[in-house]
């Protein structure tokens, strides 16, 4: 079977640049272009993370200055309006924030940033005390996985593993993450658990295969998204 996933706690970034809940609006506008990141968790004075200020809490306040609000925009942009008028992490963070475990795998972390539309999550321990920070681009590291290394865990994880009998006849190639299969197997069932299996093996962006199937050696390989 392929190897355990990464999970977050493999990418994460340590120490993670925070801030405190009485930092001011030009404190947090310093930290994020000195640290160069677009949000920084907010902490209590135990550790424990109470919220997130990101960009979007601080364009508010540029937004609508020098200008007149309309009463349309103050019904339908209460909490903007409040953000504009904020002073510190604690009036202008988003919360609860939305945080993760060190021990959550990349998958899961992907999909909590597109469902709550977020650049980077928190890590946290069991207390909620902040133990590093994960983004976007962290999660992109499993694909400058080399080919070679990709190659050798398909062989050892997927293709050993279904087709003992068969390991040796099997073609396994990579190249810029595309694996490809070619070559006898015993069962036919099996070919599409193969094509499955590899691209559950972090680092790889497709599959090529031409497993036991004569017709696609003939019209070419079937290409598993």
């Amino acid at each position: 079977m392929p190897d355990a996933p990464h999970i977050v706690g493999d990418v994460m970034t340590v120490p993670a640049v925070a801030v405190g809940r009485d930092a001011r609006f030009k404190e947090i506008v310093r930290v994020m272009q000195e640290r160069r990141v677009s949000a920084v968790p907010v902490v209590n004075g135990a550790g424990r993370v109470v919220g997130v200020v990101s960009e979007a809490d601080l364009l508010p306040r540029e937004e609508f200055r020098g200008r007149e609000v309309t009463r349309f925009e103050r019904i339908r942009r209460r909490s903007d309006l409040a953000r504009a008028a904020g002073m510190t992490a604690a009036e202008l963070m988003s919360r609860p924030a939305v945080t993760v475990h060190a021990d959550v795998t990349l998958a899961q972390a992907a999909r909590l940033m597109a469902v709550h539309h977020v650049k980077r999550l928190p890590v946290i321990d069991d207390e909620d005390r902040l133990r590093g920070v994960v983004g976007r681009g962290d999660l992109l590291k499993v694909f400058l996985r080399s080919d070679e290394d990709i190659e050798e865990e398909v062989r050892r994880t997927v293709v050993s593993y279904l087709f003992p009998m068969f390991a040796h006849a099997i073609h396994v190639s990579v190249r810029d993450g595309v694996v490809r299969l070619r070559g006898p197997v015993h069962d036919p069932s099996l070919v599409w658990v193969a094509e499955h299996l590899v691209n559950a093996v972090e680092g790889v962006v497709g599959v090529e295969s031409r497993l036991g199937d004569d017709e696609a050696v003939r019209g070419g390989p079937r290409t598993t998204p």
